[in-house]
């Protein structure tokens, strides 16, 4: 027999958040693996500054050629070396890429709610942005660890310096201001397998 696939409701929009090394793109994978559609903003990050992209074009306008490799394509180490120290310009970079990612969430989330075979949707992001996140989930949670836990992932999966890896952490919201946008707080200090039961007790606690 053909198999047929019912439409069903979108019934939930969670938001996922964090600072980086805190493991939300951990906890977006769980959701993922208990059926609902996640939304990465760091993919779609990498997607608007291709080459060729406009938000690349307005990037090497602002900050110079110097952000491109010898192919013309984005150096993040090198545009990274230059605004994870530079309040002014980090919030340059986030006011030209934020505008192209918000688009592509949301034409994410439409999609998603026009194919209709999911009931929740994820959008897992590292600034909660107003538009394009606040405004259209319908919780948020927050997900925390420890300063040197955070500082060993970070070293451990980009390879880069301590130092490096201490000024992206500081560049970032404290989890004290993340905590006051939280609907849930996932503390994640643990093995994976600890943080997938937090995950799916929320889940399953609040599923509707």
């Amino acid at each position: 027999k053909r198999l047929v696939k019912v439409q069903v409701k979108i019934l939930r929009i969670i938001g996922v958040t964090g600072g980086t090394g805190s493991g939300k793109s951990t906890v977006a994978a769980i959701l993922s693996d208990l059926g609902a559609y996640v939304i990465d903003a760091d993919k779609l990050a990498r997607e608007v500054v291709k080459k060729g992209q406009d938000a690349l074009h307005e990037l090497a306008g602002y900050f110079g050629e110097c952000i491109l490799d010898e192919n013309g394509e984005l150096d993040r180490r090198k545009l990274g070396k230059i605004v994870f120290k530079d309040a002014k310009k980090l919030e340059v970079l986030n006011s030209i890429t934020h505008k192209y990612i918000e688009e592509r969430i949301i034409r994410n989330i439409e999609a998603a709610k026009e194919g209709g075979f999911v009931d929740t949707i994820v959008v897992d992001v590292p600034i909660p942005v107003k538009h394009g996140f606040l405004d259209i989930v319908d919780e948020v949670w927050v997900v925390v660890a420890d300063r040197d836990v955070r500082l060993h992932r970070i070293v451990e999966r980009s390879g880069f310096s301590y130092d490096e890896a201490l000024s992206r952490m500081n560049s970032q919201m404290s989890d004290t201001d993340y905590m006051k946008i939280a609907d849930e707080v996932l503390v994640n200090n643990g093995e994976i397998d600890e943080l997938g039961v937090k995950v799916r007790d929320l889940f399953y606690r609040n599923h509707r």
